[in-house]
């Protein structure tokens, strides 16, 4: 039977009431609500305050989609009131792309000017070539999808340095201490370095790949299960297309070096065998895993994974030099046999492979989550609604007010 009027809004109003368990929620998080440009900040929020689909039942909906949409629409925006803003077109990627690609165009004329050059004159031109693929390279971190809003680790440089300095020099130090060295110099290998010049190009445009996707199955998923199941297998694409990139780039690198033996270019990329390849990929794996996991708000995984390689790469030195010491020649037995089965290089293929497996057993499962994307597709949001450039400002730096999204 239908209630009289004075009935039907009293329970009208009790549903709002203090009975409303979704009112409690709004109240909760009402600066959330207030803020949020899209449906998909909040449930990215809520996401991150611990609230699964299993809590969303409990507020009488199917999931954090549902209940999302429930507070955006309830709860006012802070700046409703300003009237629509007309909409323009997405700038295009030129610009990150022209920073992407210049530490490998840096690199390559480097290359091209050591082959011309002998002497004292050669090494100006490396130290040189070496600090303007340093500068192209922070260039091509601060823009684009490589540009991370917050600060990474603090010891995440310096892991990084490590890494790449035993690219080049330490296989051939490991070399002499196997044979009772160092007696001199010992030479050097920068193949996988120069192939690395080369690769924030395919990495930023995975990351973009990956961040593209993302905002789309943001769309069309209605509840966090359905994100994470469609993502995980998208992440796992993303990183076997970078790795194949990379791969390609490891073996351009070696015949250019081969075919060029009897010049300087051959010195600098000589190639050595599939240890080596096999080590510049996992390198390069674990880099571009280490830079997504912070990209999006996963600092300190990323760091503990460039650390845990780095710490393998030195224990097997300092196992190798330990054994010189009376009754310690066991020590250096695992190193002195892998190096017997596949080279020197296979020391750190095995550390940077297991680093970079970690990280992306670790990624598969953060950046499964609906508040790994939120920052990101949010200033996408903002930058299609409203024609300005977002949180994230015009040059993809952070705005002013330091907004940031939840992560």
């Amino acid at each position: 039977m239908p209630l009289p009027p004075g009935r039907a809004g009293a329970a009208a109003s009790s549903r709002r009431g203090p009975a409303d368990p979704v009112r409690a929620l709004m109240h909760r998080h009402r600066e959330l609500c207030e803020r949020a440009v899209d449906p998909l900040e909040i449930a990215a929020g809520l996401e991150a305050h611990g609230v699964t689909d299993r809590t969303a039942a409990r507020f009488r909906h199917r999931d954090v989609f549902a209940l999302a949409e429930e507070l955006y629409a309830r709860v006012p925006r802070a700046g409703d009131s300003a009237g629509p803003v007309p909409v323009r077109e997405t700038p295009a990627h030129a610009g990150w792309i022209a920073y992407a690609l210049l530490p490998g165009v840096a690199c390559a004329l480097t290359v091209a000017a050591l082959e011309l050059t002998t002497g004292r004159a050669s090494l100006a031109v490396g130290l040189a070539g070496a600090l303007v693929v340093a500068v192209t390279l922070a260039l091509c971190l601060r823009h684009g999808p490589l540009r991370a809003a917050g600060r990474p680790a603090p010891a995440a440089r310096l892991w990084v340095c490590w890494l790449l300095g035993y690219a080049v020099f330490g296989d051939g130090l490991l070399g002499e201490l196997i044979t009772g060295g160092p007696d001199g110099p010992w030479p050097m290998e920068a193949t996988t370095l120069v192939a690395l010049a080369a690769a924030p190009a395919p990495a930023a445009w995975c990351a973009h790949l990956l961040a593209v996707q993302a905002r789309r199955k943001l769309a069309v998923s209605r509840g966090t299960e359905e994100f994470g199941a469609s993502m995980r297998p998208l992440l796992l694409g993303v990183t076997g297309l970078f790795v194949g990139v990379l791969v390609c780039f490891q073996i351009a690198v070696a015949a250019v070096g081969a075919a060029g033996a009897s010049g300087a270019v051959g010195s600098v990329t000589g190639d050595s065998g599939r240890a080596a390849l096999a080590a510049g990929v996992a390198l390069g794996a674990l880099l571009f895993l280490a830079r997504l996991l912070t990209v999006h708000g996963f600092p300190r995984p990323a760091s503990a994974g460039l650390a845990a390689a780095a710490a393998l790469q030195v224990t097997a030195l300092c196992a190798v030099l330990a054994a010189r010491l009376p009754g310690c020649g066991f020590l250096a037995r695992p190193v002195e046999r892998l190096v017997d089965a596949a080279g020197v290089a296979a020391v750190p293929a095995v550390a940077c492979a297991v680093a970079a497996l970690a990280l992306l057993v670790h990624a598969t499962a953060a950046l499964s989550r609906t508040s790994a994307h939120a920052a990101r597709t949010l200033a996408h949001a903002a930058r299609t609604r409203t024609g300005t450039a977002g949180p994230e400002g015009p040059d993809g730096r952070d705005s002013p007010d330091g907004r940031h999204g939840p992560h």
